[in-house]
């Protein structure tokens, strides 16, 4: 009864809108929109099926975001379509908060993971997704792949700084998620 009062609420809400018209195109990596910044990492983070689903749990949870130090503020426990999401990092005075919304989940056998997409009151226009693949041979890969291009003048004047940090983000993450497995 809770969730389906917190899922009336959440909808009843007005939502920031997508900066980005390209929604959902992280779902096929392999053709992201041109005019952005196109990341793409994976990392090794575990073997097996137990390892998969401690590694699927931790990333649509939003655990393993905030066991790299982030913020995350999500009006859901667990990813799915539609969540607002609020990803900030630093401290105090200097914590930025950027808003996203989750555009799509995988929940399937061998695929676990989300995407979220940028909303008003980001800096960056685009979308990220979180994604844990169980291969054939048992090896546990996560991989994040996003596109991105700068969405206010801050952005833009960082200029190749930002894509830098989202690559030692990216990085981070994978580190993060291969230690929270092992544990």
């Amino acid at each position: 009864m809770t969730r389906l009062l917190s899922s009336l609420s959440r909808r009843e809400r007005p939502r920031p809108a997508l900066t980005y018209p390209e929604v959902g195109a992280t779902r096929s990596p392999a053709a992201l929109p041109e005019g952005y910044h196109h990341l793409r990492h994976t990392a090794v983070v575990g073997h097996g099926r137990a390892a998969f689903e401690a590694a699927g749990a931790a990333v649509t949870t939003w655990r393993m975001h905030r066991a790299s130090g982030a913020r995350v503020l999500a009006d859901t426990d667990r990813a799915e379509p539609g969540t607002a999401v609020e990803v900030s990092a630093g401290v105090g005075p200097l914590r930025i908060g950027v808003p996203c919304s989750v555009i799509w989940t995988a929940y399937e056998k061998d695929r676990t993971g989300f995407a979220y997409g940028t909303v008003t009151g980001h800096p960056e226009c685009g979308e990220e997704s979180f994604v844990v693949a169980l291969d054939h041979d048992g090896t546990v890969r996560f991989t994040v792949t996003a596109f991105s291009r700068p969405g206010v003048w801050y952005t833009r004047l960082a200029g190749p700084l930002v894509p830098l940090l989202q690559r030692a983000y990216a990085h981070h993450l994978g580190r993060t998620l291969r230690r929270l497995v092992r544990t």
